[in-house]
């Protein structure tokens, strides 16, 4: 794959901040015809696409195409069909609590940042390169689209296809490993939206400092899955969980990391034997979507480990847990796949508990209440998302007041991802800001506040203008400070 040198790295960014002062890219229609330009360019060139990504991870087609090629081309079209209604200019005259200012015709306009870089990950390189971009489009900027270097086929595809879809003046594609991207992060940008790993991101973060540049993060972390020893369907729990687990070999920010298995139900009565019932309903899962004829390694329904560095970070962390393998644990080293291997007996000390696994290794960990599985990722950094199988709303209650994650998902994992009206986004190690169609447009833009002062009321500005003196002061001053507040406590608020 050819790297993009650094010469023209520098000219992709005097073009791009030449070409948004052009203001090339602010008009609507051109927002609109960019993104459902993009929508073209995947529906013409899909079989391309998902055959790239294939050879990059084995990534089903299916599951190419249910994660990523058809959720991005229809969040291309919602996005030009939304777009007039997110650049709504905002009236605030209805809400201005000072009478006077009504007249100073006090409106919102959402703005483009500038000229923004999106830096793309490996393991879902189409979605999580393409919303952010689309994003971009939609709030008015140019954009820089650094594809990953790992997932090399998509990267070479779509550094072919995007200039014969998207306008190259506002648009470009830079190729590359640390290098390229250490002198992209040099110059100076508009927003940065990174997807990746918290290490990474704070380098990333360290260089955007240097330019006051905003900075999107959506990293990950350890998202755990919580079942409540009453939960009515031990096997439908577990197969849910396999399902998210499994989808892309483990390889997403939002894979359920490990699981907290409570024995002692909300009523106190003890249920050692639940581990017992949720490792079989494990092997059940794992049958039903690999039968012995179609086994793991060898089907065509399941993604390898995307290259020889992270199948042997994975295989190490298989060889220091001190875990027991109750299913799965088979791995071929020349196609780079690992079966789905599941563990009990791991403590939170376990080399499997340290750091985001990104693998398809899922530990079930036993704890005592659903009330110590919350102090326990209470403990921890916060997770992208935190899965709850419960069908008890006292606990759920509990479990959403008593924790904090990106997102948390009740009776199901992985399947926030397909709904388009929800933020998604991370917080604290996992990540700040939000993506999906306007949370993406959002990031890339910002609220510009707009006053129109009418020359005719300057009487009324004289006592604001020195030399000041004590009538004045009483007229513009003096009133704030009799405020009337209003009575609270602590248990009511504020009261009527």
């Amino acid at each position: 794959m050819p790297y993009t040198s650094f010469d023209e790295i520098e000219q992709i960014h005097t073009e791009l901040h030449n070409t948004f002062k052009t203001k090339l890219t602010l008009p609507l229609a051109f927002r609109q015809h960019q993104a459902l330009q993009l929508a073209r360019m995947l529906k013409e060139n899909h079989t391309r696409i998902a055959d790239a990504i294939w050879q990059d991870l084995g990534k089903p087609a299916f599951e190419v195409y249910l994660s990523e090629i058809n959720p991005t081309m229809e969040r291309c079209v919602l996005t030009a069909q939304r777009l007039p209604e997110w650049t709504q200019v905002e009236n605030r005259e209805n809400i201005i609590t000072k009478p006077h200012q009504k007249q100073w015709k006090p409106r919102v306009y959402k703005a483009p940042k500038g000229v923004g870089v999106v830096i793309a990950p490996w393991n879902y390189p189409m979605a999580l390169s393409f919303q952010p971009l689309l994003g971009a489009i939609a709030a008015g900027c140019c954009c820089v689209l650094k594809l990953s270097e790992v997932s090399s086929h998509f990267a070479e595809a779509v550094a072919d296809l995007l200039p014969k879809y998207l306008d190259q003046r506002a648009y470009r594609v830079v190729l590359g490993g640390v290098p390229e991207v250490t002198r992209v992060l040099e110059l100076k940008w508009n927003h940065i939206f990174y997807i990746g790993n918290s290490t990474v991101a704070r380098i990333i973060s360290a260089a955007a400092t240097r330019h006051l540049t905003p900075v999107t993060l959506e990293l990950g972390g350890k998202s755990p899955v919580i079942i409540d020893p009453d939960f009515g369907d031990i096997e439908l729990a577990a197969k849910r969980i396999f399902w998210g687990k499994t989808s892309n070999s483990g390889q997403i920010c939002v894979s359920p990391d490990y699981v907290l298995v409570p024995t002692k139900t909300k009523t106190g009565h003890r249920r050692p034997e639940l581990m017992e019932e949720l490792v079989k309903a494990f092997k059940k899962a794992y049958q039903e979507s690999f039968p012995e004829g179609s086994p793991a390694l060898q089907s065509e329904s399941y993604a390898h480990i995307i290259n020889e560095y992270h199948y042997k970070r994975v295989e190490r962390l298989l060889e220091e847990t001190k875990g027991t393998v109750v299913t799965g644990g088979g791995k071929d080293p020349k196609t780079f796949k690992m079966e789905p291997t599941i563990l009990t007996g791991v403590t939170p000390e376990d080399a499997l508990m340290q750091g985001e696994n990104f693998g398809p290794v899922l530990p079930l960990l036993k704890i005592d209440t659903v009330d110590d599985a919350i102090d326990f990722i209470g403990s921890r950094n916060h997770p992208l998302v935190l899965y709850v199988f419960s069908d008890d709303e006292e606990v759920k209650t509990r479990i959403r007041e008593g924790t904090t994650s990106g997102a948390l998902i009740f009776n199901d994992t992985f399947i926030q991802l397909d709904v388009n009206e929800m933020p998604f986004g991370g917080v604290g190690e996992s990540g700040h800001g939000s993506q999906v169609l306007q949370y993406t447009f959002e990031e890339f833009s910002y609220e510009r506040s707009c006053l129109t002062i009418p020359k005719e009321i300057e009487p009324a500005f004289k006592p604001r203008y020195p030399p000041y003196s004590q009538e004045a002061f009483d007229l513009m001053c003096k009133p704030g400070t009799n405020l009337e507040i209003p009575e609270s406590t602590p248990e009511v608020g504020l009261m009527a």
